[in-house]
């Protein structure tokens, strides 16, 4: 994956509840977008101005398909999944594996990419592409739901780059990824 980290790097801008829950367990973002509505764009604009190309899971894919105005400033979206037809929507392209997915975004010619969703994010940081976190923590507990971190086959070492606290009490931090996962070592 070496050579693949130096040619596509990824970006990660996430709300998340302070116990970690990236979504209520049937789906539901009711609890971040109303809270989060305090802190406004929370810088969200200039991040995706930053970036060339969006990809997501299907879960996140299905939690914004609805939406009217996507905020994603017209930029190429790529699903991972499995399940939806490749023509299930003419503003995404799928791929069946998140290979396939950084694949055409090289062949695109894509250098900095916007990656969402819990099981992405993971599969993106395991594979050494993420260089960077924002992770946005809204003043909520849901106790329960998916969590954006799970098994990533060792540690990531990160760097802070800086916290502010947004209106409405969210406090969102960025990180610099040092070198992707260090896999543990027993003693």
């Amino acid at each position: 994956m070496s050579a693949t980290k130096q040619s596509l790097s990824a970006a990660v801008f996430l709300g998340l509840s302070v116990d970690g829950r990236i979504a209520r367990p049937d789906g539901d973002l009711e609890w971040l977008t109303s809270r989060g509505e305090a802190a406004g764009d929370a810088g969200f604009t200039p991040f995706v101005e930053s970036v060339d190309a969006v990809v997501m899971g299907r879960r996140t894919y299905e939690a914004i398909a609805s939406e009217e105005d996507w905020p994603y400033l017209d930029h190429p979206i790529h699903v991972i999944s499995t399940t939806l037809a490749a023509d299930a929507d003419s503003r995404i392209t799928v791929h069946r594996s998140a290979e396939a997915a950084v694949d055409a975004l090289q062949q695109d010619g894509r250098r900095r990419v916007y990656v969402d969703g819990g099981a992405t994010i993971r599969w993106f940081l395991a594979a050494r592409l993420v260089d960077e976190l924002t992770l946005s923590r809204v003043p909520v507990l849901i106790g329960e739901g998916p969590s954006l971190f799970g098994s990533l086959g060792g540690d990531v070492d990160l760097e802070h780059v800086r916290t502010a606290v947004l209106d409405g009490g969210m406090v969102q931090t960025t990180y610099r990824v040092l070198d992707g996962p260090t896999p543990h070592t027993s003693k």
